[in-house]
């Protein structure tokens, strides 16, 4: 396991070089689903590259205390949207990435992009009521005041933002048709996240959507109150520098997201893994090896917080939020694999469609590499 911030293309004649090898060791014989099938062949590894958030659920890659076995593999560390661009309309090189869920959803239903399918490795997870801001002046207290206002968002269909859309209309009634949007022309945590993908600023019929006044971000349109709420991903520049005019929609989110999962046993996801189609079809053990590398590299992690967490993590009631966590969603409280999570990917699926952004309802079997449906999450 080696790790370079440089991209590195594995050429057609390694690949050969590999299976030729593989093959011999085996007799002829062709390779098995089963991930740790190479080790008992004295195969050449196969060199992937793999581009993901560093988390404390992908660390053991990047650090190569876990392995994808059967693989040399190049980790590179980057933005959610740049990994988004580089798959849907880049030079899609890289064999394994993270990937916006929504982005390769509309990509797949409207665009038929099929260079690459899904794992059922959820890399990351949010509850998004935390994600809606407002102007404290306006008198909004609850959702359904925000019949009739104005929204600001700096990109309408990405996955946070068809998230918060669907939860708002299914819980508190109010549909995306009854407010209008101003979607600025700058986005406030593109240093963080990249830049957006074309799949984010996907704007359906028969909803008002306006454009932001040039030179304004997010953060600027509700903080000079052009809108009257914000919906984002991450906290705005205004709120995090203490802006008494603005303030969260449900300032003890805790409480309301918690009981939202209680409720619908729903853990939104938010980001996937894709993996090139021409990679499964010559090594179709490589799916297999990925999900364990992501489970093995998750379970790291799961162990490390139940031994080190309340030292190596500054917050003072970690030991605490833990086993409230584990209490109220599982031991293995972020799941992979399908049978865990049907319910939030047709959930989705369901909010894309409605939405007007996906031109059909997905359907997981299409999506997600057909070997994978089975893979089970035993972290």
């Amino acid at each position: 396991m080696r790790w370079n911030k440089t991209l590195v293309d594995v050429e057609a004649a390694s690949r050969r070089e590999f299976l030729t090898g593989a093959a011999a060791a085996m007799g002829g014989a062709v390779l098995g689903p089963a991930s740790n099938a190479l080790a008992t062949v004295g195969a050449k590894p196969l060199p992937i590259t793999v581009s993901a958030y560093r988390a404390d659920r992908t660390a053991a890659l990047f650090d190569g205390t876990v392995e994808i076995a059967g693989c040399e593999v190049t980790v590179l560390e980057d933005a959610i949207g740049d990994m988004n661009t580089h798959v849907l309309s880049g030079p899609a090189t890289r064999e394994v990435t993270e990937i916006g869920l929504h982005p390769f959803m509309l990509a797949y239903a409207n665009e038929g992009f099929r260079a690459y399918t899904l794992l059922p490795i959820f890399v990351l997870r949010q509850f998004r009521h935390k994600s809606v801001f407002i102007r404290t002046d306006r008198g909004i207290e609850r959702p359904q005041d925000l019949r009739g206002r104005r929204i600001g968002t700096p990109g309408y269909s990405s996955t946070s933002l068809t998230w918060i859309r669907g939860i708002f209309e299914d819980e508190y009634g109010l549909k995306p048709t009854e407010v209008e949007w101003v979607v600025s022309v700058a986005d406030s945590s593109a240093k963080a996240a990249g830049k957006a993908s074309a799949q984010e600023n996907l704007f359906p019929s028969g909803v008002t959507i306006a454009q932001g006044p040039e030179g304004l971000d997010d953060s600027d349109l509700l903080e000079q109150g052009i809108v009257d709420a914000l919906f984002h991903a991450v906290e705005p520049r205004c709120y995090q520098e203490g802006n008494p005019l603005v303030g969260r929609l449900f300032p003890d989110h805790r409480t309301v997201e918690r009981d939202y999962f209680e409720r619908t046993g729903i853990f939104p996801i938010m980001h996937a893994v894709a993996i090139r189609r021409d990679l499964t079809a010559e090594y179709p053990w490589l799916p297999r090896a990925v999900f364990d590398g992501f489970v093995g590299a998750k379970t790291r992690a799961y162990q490390q917080m139940a031994r080190l967490g309340w030292a190596t993590n500054m917050l003072p009631w970690f030991g605490q939020e833990l086993e409230d966590t584990q209490r109220l969603i599982g031991k293995n409280f972020y799941p992979y694999g399908i049978v865990q999570n049907r319910e939030p990917l047709e959930t989705l699926f369901r909010y894309s469609h409605s939405q007007g952004l996906a031109n059909r309802e997905l359907t997981i079997k299409e999506l997600f590499e057909p070997s994978s449906l089975e893979f089970e999450d035993k972290a």
